[in-house]
């Protein structure tokens, strides 16, 4: 393993150290470690698709929420589907969240199921609408949809701003 040469002319010792047990150890480890690490598991949200064999039912006003996603983390939300009356909230506990189980509740109420309209602009990002998505996991929401956002939404939320600045 270690070996030391002593010359007779000189007084000092030179070792020379064999790093090859060394090396071969490393390389033993980090395989052992490669071979029995369990890598993560990509996460993925489970969406469920409706039924093309059924019959499709159209909700009433009462249960239908629409969600517009825009830009600087902004929700603006109306229920119904006929000239509402537009909302912005954040995506807070008590912001989203509490929309979310309050219109799940109404649904309840009225015997129906809750119906959301999720409607990202093209100023939303990605990460709006996945949290948006967990949001809708986590309140039970059993009816939602992602959809483009038309025209008609577009105006709206221009009316909106322009009136609370």
């Amino acid at each position: 393993m270690a070996e030391l040469n002593a010359t007779s002319t000189t007084k000092k010792k030179a070792i020379h150290m064999d790093m090859t047990p060394m090396v071969d150890l490393a390389f033993l480890l980090v395989t052992f470690f490669m071979l029995t690490a369990t890598f993560t598991k990509p996460k993925s949200l489970v969406l469920t698709m409706p039924d093309r064999t059924g019959n499709p039912s159209h909700p009433g006003d009462q249960v239908t929420t629409t969600l517009i996603l825009d830009d600087e983390n902004r929700i603006f939300h109306y229920q119904g589907l006929d000239e509402p009356a537009v909302f912005e909230t954040d995506y807070s506990p008590s912001g989203l969240r509490k929309i979310l189980t309050d219109r799940i509740m109404r649904g309840k109420d009225l015997g129906e199921n809750a119906v959301f309209i999720i409607k990202p602009t093209a100023r939303a990002n990605y990460q709006n609408v996945v949290d948006v998505l967990d949001e809708m996991q986590i309140t039970q929401a059993k009816i939602y949809a992602i959809q483009k956002i038309y025209p008609q939404d577009e105006t709206l939320l221009e009316r909106y701003k322009t009136g609370h600045q």
